[in-house]
């Protein structure tokens, strides 16, 4: 039986039960909880991060951890749990475990940057063996390691329930990369994965194979996150080769790999006929004016599904950036576009000044903005992007959310991108 909105008391007396100070962080949390009137209807998400606070707050130990789930095994209306940036450990990993296989409420757990280990990883791998009601699983940043890595990839040859998996910055390897790339052959309810800085000691780019060869019998994955994977226009070329034959992914993520205006061709011949793709990031690469401008002709004269592209840092100059703006005055399906960082001149300011005079292109959409000094048109920079907010949520939101998290307005593939 679920507990009624007293989530506070009922912590209190657990503190009491198991002889556990009181953390005054999740006591306040808790308290808030408590305040909300639709809590028993809705259901909500406890925000416990760490990192997300303007004065300081003791983070949650595994002493905390146990004590939470505690109160939280009667509390139903509790489906998310956002734990992030905290001080769990691999014995608060064994806690989680315990609670994912006896709780069957929630729905979205973030683990992202805590110190959680390959025998923790093990643990929550081998809960959601059996989890029926977890869809999104954040483990962003805890170094599990490739053995880490290898138990959730055996995890998904087996779990049907979930929908998201964030593995990025968790110091996986090629084993690990490969064997997931074999287990979503397999998996038909995974719909997002985020694979971001593997740590790969070939230049073979082995991984980025074994993924194309995934990409052409998953007909389920929809977002796919491959960033600093070191990825040259080889890799790209067999990415494109596999996904003129698959019809459902429609986020992609290549950014910070080390992609020349040879990758960007191929990407360019795959936008001409790909008709599901909406969103390519290309952050942090190098594909240059060439590069950009075989972009920019596939966007102009044949592409009609792209909604959003991102090449911040590519090295572009004017010449380049003014050709993407032309494309935008002859394709009105693409509605975000990313260039700061690039060399920007007098040119590329007017493009797309114009471009949002004419209203084609709207300041929450990209990451510049025009304004006037003695007559002469620059661009500013805008703190807006595809995903700003990934690794962390401002507590004053300065920014609204669907220009700082483009992303999940475009492709909503799940709650708490």
């Amino acid at each position: 039986m679920s507990v009624a909105a007293d989530l506070h008391l009922h912590y209190m007396q657990a503190c009491q039960n198991l002889s556990q100070p009181e953390n005054p962080f999740i006591a306040r949390v808790l308290q808030e909880a408590d305040k909300n009137d639709e809590i028993s209807t809705k259901g909500i998400t406890l925000k416990l991060a760490g990192n997300n606070h303007l004065v300081p707050v003791p983070r949650v130990t595994d002493d905390d951890l146990a004590v939470l789930v505690s109160v939280l095994g009667q509390a139903a209306f509790v489906t998310g749990l956002d734990l992030a940036y905290n001080l769990l450990t691999d014995a608060g990993a064994k806690t989680m475990a315990t609670f994912l296989q006896e709780n069957s409420t929630l729905q979205y757990l973030n683990l992202m940057f805590n110190d959680i280990g390959t025998s923790g990883a093990e643990l929550i791998a081998g809960a959601l063996h059996s989890n029926q009601t977890l869809v999104h699983l954040r483990m962003t940043g805890n170094r599990i390691g490739n053995q880490g890595g290898m138990f959730f990839a055996s995890m998904l040859k087996i779990n049907s329930t979930l929908k998201k998996l964030d593995l990025g910055d968790c110091d996986v390897g090629l084993r690990c990369l490969i064997a997931t790339a074999i287990a979503l052959t397999q998996n038909k309810s995974l719909k997002a994965i985020n694979l971001n800085r593997p740590l790969l000691s070939t230049q073979q780019e082995e991984t980025t194979v074994h993924i194309a060869q995934m990409l052409r019998s998953n007909s389920s994955l929809v977002e796919l996150h491959l960033g600093k994977h070191e990825m040259k226009n080889f890799g790209v070329e067999r990415l494109c080769d596999a996904l003129y034959e698959n019809s459902s992914l429609r986020y992609l993520d290549l950014s910070c790999n080390n992609i020349i205006c040879d990758g960007a061709k191929f990407l360019g011949e795959l936008l001409r006929k790909n008709q599901t793709l909406e969103i390519l990031d290309l952050d942090a690469n190098r594909i240059e004016d060439v590069g950009v401008i075989y972009l920019s002709e596939a966007l102009a004269t044949r592409n009609r599904t792209l909604k959003a592209l991102s090449v911040v840092s590519n090295n572009i100059t004017g010449k380049g950036l003014v050709a993407l703006a032309q494309a935008m005055h002859s394709n009105m399906t693409l509605s975000h576009i990313y260039i700061w960082g690039n060399k920007i001149d007098r040119s590329t300011c007017a493009a797309f000044a114009e471009l949002m005079a004419l209203e084609r292109l709207h300041p929450d959409c990209t990451d510049v903005a025009p304004y006037k000094v003695d007559g002469e048109i620059f661009l500013a920079e805008l703190s807006h992007g595809l995903a700003k907010h990934r690794y962390w949520s401002p507590r004053c939101a300065a920014v609204a959310p669907a220009a700082a998290n483009a992303s999940l307005e475009i492709v909503p593939v799940s709650e708490h991108l």
